[in-house]
């Protein structure tokens, strides 16, 4: 799993989450931002995918195609 270099608006977490799980980005975000409703870590858990997964390498071509 990487981040995202193409559909990144923040960080690129939901790009490449959406990238890996085949949905377009938007969609992982619109669940997050809805997903922040609910009392939970989503924040927490957002920053650290931000800073523990790697951004793709560039020139590399992940997700569809």
């Amino acid at each position: 799993m990487y981040r995202s270099r193409e559909h990144k608006i923040i960080a690129g977490v939901c790009g490449g989450l959406g990238e890996k799980w085949h949905m377009p980005p938007t969609m992982v975000r619109l669940l997050f931002i809805l997903s922040c409703i609910l009392p939970g870590p989503q924040v927490i858990v957002y920053l650290l995918m931000w800073a523990l997964i790697p951004k793709a390498p560039a020139g590399a071509s992940y997700g569809r195609h």
